[in-house]
Parts: C-alpha cells; sequence; structure tokens
C-alpha cells in the first residue's frame, strides 16, 4: 500500500471546466495546502464523451486513476456502462482487484456498500438526500466521513460546490486496505450517487 493512504485527512479539489467530460480531482494535504495526489480519467472513449453531456451521463462507464504527483500509480477505479444500479471495480498499483462497491437500491440520499476482493460486505456508504455528508459505517462504527464543511487550514481551496474533505478515523489501521477502498469510493460519490 503506498504510503500516502495512510493518512487521515484528505482535501479533494474538483477540476472545474466548461466543457468537461472527464473527471479529474486533486488530492491535497491539508497541512500545507501541497497537491499529493491526482485523479484522472485519461482514456475516455468519444461516444463516452458525447454522452457525458447528455442526461445519459450517470450510465456511462468510467475508468479513473489515481497517482501520486510524480505519476506513479496508486490505485484504479472502473465501472461498466450501468443501466440501473453500479458495480464498481477497484484495483491496486499491479492491477489486481482489492475490492469495490454496489449501489443499494431504494436508497434515500445514495448508498452503496463497501465489498473486499470476495464480495464480502465491509462497511456501507450512507449519505443525507438534503446535503453532501456521507458516513462509511459498520453498525455503529464510523470508519470515515465526507463532507463540504470544514474549518481547517485549507479551508481556503473550497471555492466550489465540488470540493470536499474526508475524514479517515483514527481507529481504522495505518495499513488497512479498507482506507483504499475509502478513498477511492470517495471518488466515485459524484458519479455513481450525485451526476
Amino acid at each position: 500500500m503506498h504510503e500516502l493512504l495512510s493518512r487521515n485527512l484528505f482535501l479533494v479539489k474538483e477540476h472545474v471546466g466548461m466543457f468537461k467530460a472527464a473527471n479529474n480531482y486533486d488530492i491535497y494535504d491539508p497541512a500545507t495546502g501541497s497537491i499529493i495526489m491526482e485523479c484522472r480519467e485519461p482514456k475516455l472513449g468519444g461516444l463516452t464523451k458525447l454522452l457525458r453531456f447528455t442526461d445519459y451521463k450517470r450510465y456511462t462507464p468510467f475508468d479513473i486513476h489515481l497517482t501520486d504527483t510524480s505519476g506513479r500509480p496508486i490505485l484504479r477505479i472502473t465501472r461498466g456502462v450501468s443501466l440501473f444500479l453500479s458495480r464498481v471495480e477497484v484495483l491496486d498499483a499491479d492491477n489486481v482487484v482489492i475490492g469495490g462497491f454496489k449501489q443499494k437500491l431504494f436508497s434515500l440520499g445514495g448508498a452503496f456498500d463497501v465489498l473486499d476482493q470476495d464480495d464480502r460486505v465491509l462497511c456501507s456508504l450512507k449519505g443525507k438526500w438534503t446535503g453532501w455528508e456521507f458516513k462509511f459505517l459498520a453498525g455503529d462504527r464510523e470508519f470515515a466521513r465526507v463532507t463540504k464543511k470544514w474549518a481547517g487550514a485549507g479551508k481556503e481551496l473550497f471555492t466550489s460546490a465540488d470540493n470536499y474533505v474526508l475524514e479517515i478515523s483514527q481507529d481504522v489501521a495505518p495499513e488497512s486496505r479498507i482506507r483504499v477502498l475509502i478513498l477511492a469510493a470517495v471518488m466515485c460519490i459524484d458519479m455513481v450517487l450525485k451526476e
């Protein structure tokens, strides 16, 4: 596992653009305000690009690459065409499946299960339909939360509705694979639940 994934706080800022088809994010260190990871969708087909500007955007496939700032791969997040419920795979730097997500049917505010490589549920992402607040829960145990509200040193980075903070609980071990899956899930919230 990449050493950057042992952190507990990540600031995520989406690239904005008028005719932007690809999903691109920068992930910041809140203490320094510097970019520590890049999330890009480098190989976007022509038909997918075209559909991203229509109401069919939520059904389009994606192949997202998360790298450090020198371009070394950290993880990859993929989904094929999604007609009803999304099923997403997460692959490590060596392109080995380490888990994924499966969208839940009939959830208010959006929800999906975070799965290990054997499709066992590790935790669930649950959100409020009125806003942009999500929690990763296993029963009553909270592994992480995603919110647009944060009063830390990096608050000046937040200038649009597509920027947010991921805070992973101190109780999650630094080498735990669930960290990777939670970070990958955060990169997909917009594409799976909010588009």
